[in-house]
């Protein structure tokens, strides 16, 4: 008897957690979005009453609250060495990296709450989801987004130091960056989805998506994401009432112009999860539809992307395995792509007239959508990319140990390394920096560069022990040529991680070099020829008596070694 007084206490208990009303679903007009508070207390409660749901706090944010996980595990095994082992899918939801677009935190509530409520949880694929990631930005809440219709207060898009963490998935500049890729590492998703709300053009649709490109995935996986992925989600989507259509980026100023697809690099969080060989979603809800809307659309696209993946469960997890034993020994890899213009599909768009009137604010031309006119056209896509640098990858990757932060990223990202044991002197491939370009004003608390050109040489240089190596046919590959080769997109070297190689130590007084050059030319005619055509060619050059004396200080032994030389080194043979 008191067995089943308990049992029936469980059973209600249960229950009310599933009854519980969140604030999106409290209000009459369903725009309000759920509050930090709220939002955790509801997964605490969550995971007390139903044992299988797990919500750990991973680490301490920058604003000194945790980081949580829930996990949703039907077998209630919540180890990610063994649900690997069982040959389960991940699916891994991230929420809130910009909580002033919040419809994912809302749309996730109803969907966890619905997956256990009515026992919809899948056997064979594990949820992990992430509540919120920019936590500050949650508590720093009101309004910011000028072109967004409600919620009636949100969150902010910045972090606790005013960073935007979806551009911080390699330089790491926040404790929360830093956390997400433990988590990321240690569950391995093999599905990835985050959560987003658009900005741009105005147009019919809910719904937008990005997909990692097919251009810079493995080959295989590219073909598994289209076919059985991505294509059946936007079937499943019209089918349900919210058809989309891929992130509206259009070539010109409006959607007729064409549309271009996304190329996510790796400091946005599908373009890391793409190093990783994770199928990467980032769904944008169109910023000026009704909040109850944008949440409904991302509540329908979770659960059809569970759905599908629980469908491909097997298939997704087989492919992902062989192409990473592949990507082991896979030689080649592009790490700088550029659109292919000539490569042209066209697309079926909904979208509203659009034309000029004047501004009565400024009296100049100003764009406007007349939503009396709705259209529906067919419009240029533009939606391949071609490699336009390509590497080959060395044996193996030398990194003095000064590279604390490097050699700490690579550890949390799946890295094997070794230390050198002794003191020694190697040969190996080195790059001086040619060439590269800087943004002209603060990116991200970075100068960022770009359009970065080398110049490789062999060298014979030293090295000592606890000098870090890391040899390559590792699964994570794409990771460490993306990261450690200085032309890639989102290269430590363009995130300023080496910049004092680019300037220079030691320097010439003119006064007492100019007899030094004058030896150095007399005992050198061809270095003299040489730097008569060059004056002859560049009149700057023949004007500057301190330019003459600098291009021959850096013909000679005195200029330093290294200057402009990247410090990892590339070893080609044993």
């Amino acid at each position: 008897m008191k067995f089943s007084i308990w049992l029936l206490s469980c059973c209600l208990s249960v229950s009310s957690v599933y009854a519980q009303r969140i604030a999106f679903e409290s209000d009459t007009a369903k725009n309000t979005t759920a509050t930090y508070a709220e939002l955790i207390a509801f997964y605490q409660n969550i995971a007390q009453h139903d044992n299988r749901a797990r919500l750990l706090p991973i680490g301490t944010t920058d604003v000194g609250k945790p980081l949580h996980l829930l996990v949703l595990s039907a077998d209630r095994d919540f180890d990610p060495k063994q649900i690997k082992e069982k040959g389960k899918a991940i699916l891994f939801v991230n929420n809130g990296i910009h909580p002033g677009e919040p419809e994912g935190m809302d749309a996730s509530m109803l969907f966890v709450r619905d997956l256990l409520a009515k026992n919809k949880l899948p056997k064979h694929v594990v949820v992990c989801l992430i509540p919120v990631y920019n936590v500050a930005g949650m508590l720093n809440r009101g309004i910011s987004r000028a072109n967004q219709n409600g919620p009636n207060a949100y969150g902010f898009r910045g972090s606790r130091q005013h960073y935007d963490l979806n551009r911080d998935f390699i330089k790491t500049d926040t404790r929360n960056s830093h956390l997400f890729q433990e988590v990321f590492n240690t569950w391995d998703p093999d599905v990835f989805f985050d959560t987003h709300t658009s900005n741009g053009a105005d147009y019919q649709y809910v719904m937008t998506l990005i997909a990692s490109h097919k251009d810079k995935m493995h080959p295989d996986l590219a073909s598994l994401m289209e076919q059985r992925f991505t294509k059946p989600l936007y079937q499943r989507m019209e089918k349900a009432g919210f058809p989309m259509i891929p992130y509206v980026d259009p070539k010109d100023d409006t959607p007729e112009s064409g549309l271009v697809s996304f190329l996510e690099s790796p400091r946005y969080s599908t373009g890391y999860a793409a190093l990783h060989h994770s199928i990467g979603y980032m769904p944008e809800t169109h910023m000026w539809k009704r909040y109850d809307q944008r949440v409904q659309a991302m509540y329908l696209l979770l659960q059809e992307l569970l759905a599908i993946t629980a469908q491909e469960q097997k298939l997704l997890v087989e492919t992902r395995l062989a192409v990473k034993e592949r990507v082991k020994s896979q030689d080649s890899f592009p790490i700088s792509w550029t659109l292919d213009t000539s490569a042209v599909a066209s697309l079926p768009f909904l979208g509203y007239q659009a034309g000029y009137k004047k501004s009565k604010v400024s009296g100049r031309d100003r764009l406007f959508y007349d939503r009396s006119k709705p259209t529906s056209i067919t419009i240029p896509y533009y939606d391949r990319y071609v490699a336009d640098v390509t590497v080959e990858k060395p044996l193996a990757y030398i990194i003095p140990q000064a590279y604390d932060k490097v050699i700490d990223l690579l550890v949390i990202n799946g890295v094997s390394m070794y230390p050198l044991q002794k003191d020694t002197v190697l040969e190996a491939e080195v790059y001086y920096i040619e060439n590269y370009k800087t943004v002209a004003a603060p990116y991200e608390g970075h100068y960022l560069h770009h359009s970065v050109k080398v110049r490789p040489t062999k060298q014979r240089l030293p090295y000592y022990a606890g000098d870090m190596v890391v040899e390559m046919n590792q699964v994570v590959n794409r990771y460490i040529i993306e990261t450690l080769e200085p032309q890639a997109t989102d290269s430590f070297f363009n995130w300023n991680f080496f910049d004092a190689i680019l300037s220079q130590k030691e320097y010439f007084s003119a006064y007492i070099f100019e007899e030094e050059a004058l030896r150095l030319l007399e005992e050198h005619p061809e270095w003299k020829a040489a730097l008569e055509e060059k004056k002859q060619q560049d009149p700057a050059l023949a004007g500057s008596a301190r330019a003459q004396l600098d291009w021959i200080y850096k013909k000679s032994n005195y200029y330093e070694k290294e200057h402009l030389r990247y410090p990892i080194a590339r070893v080609l043979a044993r």
